[in-house]
C-alpha cells in the first residue's frame, strides 16, 4: 500500500474526510466516529487491497480480462475462480471447500450448473433421438412413437 503523507494540523475538520487518485477512485475515508478504511486500486481500476481502522483487510487479483480470479482476507477467508474466452464466471472454490462449476452456450446462456453439495441446475437442451438411435440405445427392436 502506498503511503499518505499528510502535514500540517488539522482545526475544525469537516467529516466524513475522503481522499481520490488521480483517476476518481476514493482511496482514504474517515468519518467523525474514527471509523476509516484505505483502498489501493491497479491500473485498471480494479480494486486490490482494503483494510479498515478495525483490522479487517483484503487483497484481490483481477485476470488480464480484468476478471476478479482470487481473494484473501484477514480471516484467512480465500476464494479463487475462472472464466471462459467470453467472462462469464465458469469455477469457483473457497477456503471452507465449497465449490460450483458453471457452462454456458455458444450465445452465453447459462446453462449447467453444479456444486460440492449435490446441487445441479440442468438447462441443457435435450438430445432428440431418431426411431433408430432409440433402437439402438435400448435394444428393443420395432419401437413405435406415438403423438397425442
Amino acid at each position: 500500500m502506498k503511503n499518505i503523507k499528510v502535514e500540517g494540523l488539522f482545526r475544525n475538520v469537516k467529516y466524513p474526510i475522503e481522499l481520490y487518485d488521480k483517476n476518481g477512485n476514493k482511496i482514504y475515508y474517515k468519518n467523525s466516529k474514527g471509523y476509516s478504511w484505505i483502498r489501493e486500486f491497479d491500473k485498471n481500476n480494479n480494486q486490490i487491497y482494503f483494510k479498515n481502522s478495525k483490522g479487517y483487510s483484503w487483497i484481490r487479483e483481477y485476470d488480464e480480462n480484468n476478471n476478479e480470479i482470487y481473494l484473501k482476507d484477514s480471516n484467512e477467508y480465500s476464494w479463487i475462480s475462472e472464466y471462459d474466452d467470453n467472462g462469464n464466471q465458469i469455477y469457483f472454490k473457497n477456503s471452507e471447500g465449497y465449490s460450483w462449476v458453471k457452462e454456458y452456450d455458444k450465445n452465453g446462456n447459462y446453462i449447467y450448473f453444479k456444486d460440492s453439495k449435490g446441487i445441479i441446475r440442468d438447462n441443457r437442451p435435450k438430445k432428440k433421438y431418431t426411431v433408430k438411435e432409440l433402437e439402438e440405445l435400448t435394444g428393443i427392436d420395432n419401437i413405435e412413437i406415438i403423438k397425442e
